[in-house]
């Protein structure tokens, strides 16, 4: 049964009727350049799940958005919008300070709540929010996309089938230029960033390499350095990830260098590698090299890895399948990213954190 509304002299009624195709109706709060670029094609395409409702910080420019994305219910808060009966799961795509707020909140109303990465700004904020959604039963997933992308999804596979041997090193890099006129001008304030891009991209990095390598990070070392540009945080950073069956991961994220997101898996009998593995925009070439030849490629493209990971979500909202980015998976990211930055304040290496502490 789905919720029907009709307005009639300025009411909404509502009844319940049978619908043969049911639809998960999402509210996204902090509808900005996320969600006009990724999110909003996304959904378009999404055959079990749209969107309507959104929030921004003032009612005009919500309900501007609203008209230019036909999307029926504009709200000035992320209370509103949660309390709306039309709205099924909620999408924060808030700054990342707010993400704390905001999804408690969508528990509190009851509302199945997927959070854009990084989770929170550190992993005492991470365990509250797993810990609420836990008590309330409600779905809590992190927005990892990169889990839903065919890239990582065929490196797993090869991985996981032999073709380079036992694992020696990976290598994840993410760079993008972030000028002084970009629009998510709060990226280089501390209180609301919770860093640079180390948390901004390495997070993608970090989870991308737990994913592919099936494996844990126990210890991190972290350099990079800060410029008058980024203000408090790092605008570049280079990481050693340590694994728990022994694999050394680098990870080199920076604001600064031109969009590149090269991955590399070295084995003992070959290599993996893709110049932009995690690009959604175009093709991407994935190689088996064995010593200077390249033994195998193939192409694939991650164009529809947004749509995927709305679809898994609505999915695990009607009960049909298990979101596979639990809100545990982002507390996990987060630790890393935690003991990331103390690294880079101590300059030794760090433990990351047990799941229980």
């Amino acid at each position: 049964m789905a919720e029907e509304s009709l307005p009639l002299s300025g009411l909404r009624l509502h009844w319940k009727v049978p619908v043969a195709n049911l639809m998960v109706n999402f509210g996204i709060v902090g509808f900005g350049l996320h969600a006009v670029k990724r999110l909003m094609p996304g959904f378009r395409s999404a055959a079990n799940c749209r969107v309507t409702a959104l929030s921004r910080r003032t009612l005009a420019k919500a309900q501007e958005s609203a008209r230019q994305y036909n999307i029926p219910l504009a709200f000035d808060s992320a209370e509103a919008l949660c309390r709306s009966p039309e709205v099924d799961a909620v999408f924060v795509a808030t700054p990342n300070a707010c993400h704390f707020q905001d999804v408690l909140l969508a528990i509190r109303h009851g509302k199945p709540v997927l959070c854009e990465k990084p989770m929170a700004v550190n992993a005492g904020q991470c365990r509250q929010m797993v810990e609420a959604a836990a008590k309330a039963n409600i779905l809590l997933g992190v927005a990892q996309v990169f889990r839903f992308e065919e890239s990582t999804a065929r490196l797993r596979d090869r991985l996981a089938a032999g073709q380079i041997g036992k694992l020696v090193f990976a290598r994840s890099e993410f760079s993008f230029p972030r000028g002084s006129g970009h629009p998510r001008s709060w990226i280089s304030d501390l209180a609301i960033s919770g860093g640079g891009p180390i948390a901004d991209v390495g997070v993608h990095c970090i989870d991308a390499l737990r994913f592919v390598l099936q494996d844990e990070v126990v210890r991190v070392s972290a350099r990079g350095f800060a410029d008058p540009q980024s203000g408090e945080v790092e605008a570049a950073a280079a990481m050693i990830l340590d694994f728990c069956r022994g694999t050394l991961a680098s990870v080199a994220v920076s604001f600064r260098a031109e969009y590149r997101t090269p991955f590399e898996l070295v084995g003992e009998t070959g290599v993996l590698r893709a110049d932009n593995a995690f690009n959604v925009e175009r093709p991407i070439q994935l190689e088996l090299r064995r010593g200077s030849v390249i033994a195998e490629s193939e192409t694939v493209t991650n164009q529809a890895a947004y749509t995927r990971q709305v679809e898994a979500f609505a999915a695990a909202v009607e009960g049909k399948a298990k979101f596979p980015v639990p809100g545990e998976e982002g507390w996990r990211n987060q630790q890393i990213l935690d003991a990331a930055y103390r690294s880079l304040k101590s300059g030794k290496a760090e433990s990351v954190s047990a799941m229980n502490s």
